[in-house]
């Protein structure tokens, strides 16, 4: 059996790993490169229990439970490490909480942690391009293959129903199974197949070198900016760096996953957030100053399954926040699903016919 990937992010890199962990041949289609959107730029931040009530909390338990398994299994260094959360928020220039000490020592003055909310069993982080980057280094290692180039079509049977290949820049790729794993990206392919809406968040963030200085504590803070609260994440990484991000927005989705730049407003916004959490965010420590497209469904929740009227073609996107998080579980899931006929999760939740298809004449000029 050959499986081809279109999408050489986290997602499309577990599902390739857990299918060639079964004797499966893969071939997963990447256009740029491997990790180039929001696989190599969000925070790699774990949490076992935060779906607790949802239906994603299955299978965040077991990713969770995964993303320990592959430190120990996989070669590679991602900075696989459990950590603590907490909490907080930074209390305005004028206001009497700025008199109270910070808890944590590195932070500055009117930067107040309210509780903790992760425990170093509950929590954890990985580096999410060199964690993507090691996952596909082992499959190519096991006999899997990438190809880059620009999907463009899928190839069916006569039938006009069953799958038996894609498209990539004018030649075909044969495959008994194709799976759509294109983060943001895959509601191109609904003028190929029945899929619903998958939508872009932009999502800015800036990296700063900061060596041993601060402890593996994530952190969730509000802060009032411009009268309105804003909901900032720090995110400090074993390779001695730290992950900020805020300020999320929708902006129209760049063709190329190369174009992605954010917006520079935003930028110096949360640069001027982020200098005054701590002294170690000077402008003098900056790494990276980034963006990227986090798929988003109608419904929140997201798409692991078959494809509507389709024999063959599966899809793997949506997952918001959670991607780097619940990549494992979705693709050892959607391993069981294609080499099975089910999945060991239940799936039912994120299946692709619980909305409805997009138009594909809304794609028009894309």
């Amino acid at each position: 059996m050959r499986v081809v990937i279109c999408g050489g992010g986290v997602i499309g890199a577990c599902i390739a790993w857990f299918l060639r962990r079964r004797g499966i041949d893969v071939i997963v289609v990447e256009r740029t490169e491997v990790a180039a959107a929001a696989s190599g730029k969000a925070g790699g931040f774990l949490a076992r229990d935060w779906c607790a009530g949802t239906p994603l909390d299955a299978l965040a338990r077991r990713s969770f439970a995964l993303h320990a398994e592959l430190a120990s299994e996989i070669a590679g260094d991602w900075g696989y490490r459990p950590m603590s959360a907490y909490s907080g928020f930074v209390a305005p220039d004028g206001d009497a909480r700025r008199n109270l000490l910070p808890t944590l020592a590195w932070l500055a003055k009117g930067v107040v942690i309210a509780q903790r909310i992760g425990t170093r069993e509950t929590t954890a982080i990985v580096h999410p391009r060199k964690f993507t980057s090691a996952v596909m280094d082992a499959v190519l290692a096991q006999g899997g293959q990438l190809h880059h180039g620009r999907v463009t079509a899928i190839v069916r049977d006569a039938d006009g129903v069953t799958a038996r290949g894609v498209e990539v820049d004018g030649n075909v790729v044969e495959a008994d199974a194709v799976v759509i794993a294109m983060g943001p990206w895959s509601l191109l392919a609904a003028q190929w197949m029945s899929l619903p809406a998958v939508y872009g968040q932009r999502s800015p963030s800036i990296v700063y070198d900061t060596g041993t200085d601060v402890p593996a504590d994530a952190l969730f803070l509000e802060y009032e900016d411009d009268g309105s609260a804003v909901s900032i994440e720090v995110f400090p990484r074993a390779d001695g760096s730290t992950h900020i991000t805020a300020l999320s927005d929708i902006a129209p989705l760049p063709l190329d996953p190369a174009s992605v730049t954010p917006d520079q407003d935003a930028i110096a916004r949360l640069q001027a957030m982020s200098e005054r959490l701590s002294p170690l965010f000077s402008s003098a420590n900056i790494i990276a100053r980034q963006a990227c497209f986090r798929p988003v469904t109608q419904d929140g929740l997201p798409l692991i399954g078959k494809v509507p009227e389709s024999n063959g073609l599966y899809v793997a996107t949506g997952h918001n926040v959670w991607g780097i998080l619940n990549a494992p579980a979705t693709g050892e899931a959607l391993a069981q699903l294609i080499a099975d006929g089910a999945a060991q999760i239940d799936l039912s939740p994120f299946d692709p016919a619980r909305l409805s298809p997009l138009d594909p004449s809304l794609l028009h000029g894309r």
